[in-house]
């Protein structure tokens, strides 16, 4: 088994191969083993598993998922990274690894066609995606589990109870088809180079029964949230939303629900009964 690479050897690796961290693309490669290898205890990662990867860097992380006997589905947008790990893992573990290069926003499963029930997202992900990605992902097929290495702020967000300036469409997607198991404040130091930002390790569980929201009323959603310091009653009496919104509106408030209540305030629960409309 391989040992995970220390800030000297990512350092040397980079060199010697032409490569740089690009900020543009979030680079930010994770130098802690530990930090590593509790993503995959958090995932309970286990010989056979279907695992996909997303922004893989230098191969660290796909180098343990694949030691560990996983079929690996990671997707690398940066050509010359793509390059070193394929030149590097794809030749090792060619019944394991399959790689592919392209951008997450366009193959969230990274190129992963029909993944089981039992797929699992292990990733130390591009923080200027994760939002946008994470909604992609949310639209289903959902894995089982995903243990996210984020900004601290996105994480803090993803998991915003209502109630709280926080609160938002993606932390109510998210909850509404996962259970929170475990944040890990992550420090600067076990990255290379340092972030600017803190980041968290977050881990996150498929609900037994867990909600996907239609389409429409996601982007319905979406657009009630943006004037989110509006009234509930005076956005849908105006936005041009569809017409499932003014029944759940009337229902809502027949069992209780203020009309000047603010996207932010409105229940989690009240905020998923749209989904029986």
């Amino acid at each position: 088994m391989s040992t995970y690479p220390t800030l000297t050897v990512v350092k040397e690796i980079l060199q010697t191969h032409g490569l740089a961290p690009r900020k543009r693309l979030g680079q930010n490669f994770l130098v802690d083993a530990n930090i590593a290898r509790k993503s995959l205890e958090l995932a309970g990662v286990t010989e056979g598993d279907t695992i996909v990867e997303i922004g893989p860097g230098l191969g660290a992380l796909t180098q343990l998922l694949l030691d560990a006997g996983c079929q690996v589905y990671a997707i690398e947008k940066d050509p010359g990274l793509h390059t070193y790990i394929q030149n590097s893992l794809a030749g090792k573990y060619p019944e394991q690894l399959n790689l592919t290069h392209g951008d997450a926003m366009d193959q969230p499963l990274a190129g992963l066609a029909e993944p089981p029930s039992n797929t699992k997202i292990v990733a130390n992900l591009p923080y200027a995606i994760s939002t946008p990605w994470l909604d992609s992902v949310l639209a289903g097929p959902l894995p089982e589990r995903m243990v996210l290495m984020l900004q601290k702020e996105a994480a803090d967000r993803f998991v915003a109870n209502s109630g709280s300036g926080n609160f938002g469409p993606i932390s109510l997607f998210l909850k509404s088809a996962y259970q929170v198991h475990e944040i890990h404040k992550v420090g600067a130091q076990c990255f290379y180079p340092l972030p600017d930002v803190g980041s968290a390790l977050l881990s996150l569980r498929r609900l037994e029964k867990p909600l996907v929201f239609d389409p429409d009323i996601k982007e319905g959603i979406r657009q009630i949230f943006r004037q989110r310091r509006k009234q509930i009653s005076s956005i849908v009496s105006k936005a041009p939303l569809p017409a499932v919104f003014q029944e759940w509106l009337k229902a809502m408030i027949k069992e209780g629900l203020a009309p000047n209540t603010r996207p932010e305030a409105i229940s989690e629960s009240q905020w998923q009964a749209l989904a029986a409309y």
